[in-house]
């Protein structure tokens, strides 16, 4: 038997937004949002028992497939409301208070028409106990929306014996997983927006290899202000972002408590021997007419660590980026001074965000995290070792056998073949280092510690798939050495 949650918008109409300052919908629902709706639901309903055992156990499925109609997105007029409520404690004249001076912002509710307002997430092999079925039907039969409170809603839990032909329902992009129930609870408990649900994965028989030390869930730093630099300073600039991290937690007087995952350095301020946090450039690149402009970062964490969940890394983050009334969320402002990590002064504005935003493709972490057999330098591996030979094919060789051993850095298997070389095989990506007659700016900017490492791009190609991000190098903290899957693509 399948387990079956029908949802039938009663308006004909699905209010939802894919992220924040979005207007396009969300369409179809995604079952992370679902689940949420049925969490508040349990909470209307007085907490029972008997109702968190069934959510308990329904976060503990694998992905459910969504039967769903497609949709026209609902044009809408601009709404101006007010952002939050002035705080007058704060401000020794807050004429803000007064419904009369109250700033307005606009906003936009993007909404969906679906050409079948009956929308199905089915559950493939699920039979829960009858008590557990009652439970999750009572709590169904209950929520009366879905997204947004505009979007109306009936909805029931029932058992299908194959008659709905799961074989064309779609691929979720998002779903909960174990302890999600109690992350919703702790974030309304601290009065704060939970994260969104983890990325889908496929069944684990079709799962590739996955032994990378670093984690697919990445929190995305999208430039929203200021000139971006060349993304040959990204190095220097991740350095200078994680150095604004560091400062976040002395905001906060945090100081003493900063994970080694975070500093990069142990408690005796050596640098430490554990996988931490890389932060990567997110460039326009591997597409036709691609030129590599930065579009913005990613905190890409270790696998295994629940960095991005940790409470104060959230208030150095939260310490740092300020919401900003004109962007409507909040913003980190990256500034340098000529004399520090760039030899000019630049202010740049980040806007954190799990989403990924509307129309900008190349700032998808799956674009990065997909499995793949064949990865493409996006930014160029630094070697781990001075290389011994000067030319020829032994110092190909050579390089070849550093790249095999930057893999095995990073928990993946050896690679099949390496193709090293100076210039890369993705449109609009940089060669790694300049020619005899170009001018300085055209190299790439590393760290001191990483100035007399030799830089290279090369094609990998894994014997079987492998999934990412694949990061390599004495560089791939501060986001050299990215690789991009290839498979699928033109080559």
């Amino acid at each position: 038997m399948n387990l079956v949650l029908e949802i039938e918008y009663l308006s004909g109409v699905s209010f939802a937004a894919i992220g924040p300052g979005s207007d396009v919908p969300d369409w179809p629902p995604q079952p992370d949002r679902v689940f949420s709706a049925l969490v508040a639901t349990w909470a209307a309903r007085g907490e029972r028992d008997t109702e968190r055992q069934a959510l308990q156990w329904l976060e503990q499925l694998p992905p459910p497939s969504i039967l769903a109609s497609s949709g026209e997105p609902r044009t809408g007029v601009i709404a101006f409301v007010p952002p939050n409520d002035p705080r007058s404690d704060k401000q020794k004249n807050a004429r803000g208070v007064l419904p009369a001076f109250r700033s307005r912002q606009p906003r936009r509710f993007p909404a969906v028409r679906p050409d079948e307002p009956v929308v199905r997430l089915c559950w493939s092999a699920a039979e829960p106990a009858a008590e557990t079925l009652f439970a999750l039907d009572g709590l169904a039969r209950d929520t009366a929306y879905v997204g947004h409170s505009a979007s109306l809603t009936r909805c029931r839990f029932f058992g299908d014996n194959n008659r709905l032909g799961l074989r064309n329902g779609e691929a979720p992009r998002r779903w909960v997983y174990n302890g999600r129930l109690a992350e919703l609870v702790e974030s309304f408990n601290a009065r704060r927006k939970p994260l969104p649900g983890a990325l889908a994965t496929p069944p684990e028989s079709q799962q590739p290899l996955r032994d990378n030390q670093f984690s697919q869930r990445w929190l995305i730093l999208e430039h929203v202000s200021g000139d971006m630099p060349d993304i040959r300073t990204c190095a220097v600039l991740a350095k200078t972002l994680r150095d604004a991290l560091l400062s976040g937690y002395r905001r906060v007087g945090l100081e003493r408590e900063i994970p080694e995952i975070v500093s990069g350095h142990s408690s005796d301020g050596r640098p430490t021997r554990q996988t931490h946090l890389a932060i990567v450039p997110l460039t326009f690149s591997g597409f036709p007419y691609a030129d590599g402009h930065l579009m913005g970062f990613a905190l890409v964490p270790p696998q295994d660590a629940d960095l991005l969940k940790d409470e104060n890394f959230r208030r150095a983050l939260r310490a740092l980026a300020p919401i900003k009334e004109e962007y409507e969320r909040r913003v980190l402002m990256l500034i340098t001074r000529p004399g520090t990590s760039s030899d000019s002064a630049f202010s740049v504005g980040l806007s954190p965000t799990f989403e990924l935003p509307v129309g900008k493709r190349s700032l998808n972490p799956g674009l990065y995290t997909r499995a793949a057999r064949i990865f493409a330098t996006v930014t160029p591996i630094v070697l781990d070792r001075h290389l011994k030979k000067k030319e020829g094919p032994s110092r190909q060789e050579e390089i070849a056998a550093q790249i095999i051993s930057a893999c095995r850095n990073i928990g993946l298997p050896d690679p099949k073949v390496v193709i090293p070389g100076k210039h890369a095989s993705l449109e609009g990506v940089p060669s790694a280092y300049p020619s005899g007659k170009s001018p300085a700016w055209t190299g790439w900017r590393v760290p001191g510690s990483l100035a007399s490492r030799e830089l290279t791009h090369a094609v990998i190609r894994f014997d079987e798939p492998v999934e990412g991000p694949v990061i390599l190098g004495a560089g791939r903290y501060v986001g050299l050495g990215l690789c991009r899957p290839l498979d699928g693509e033109a080559q």
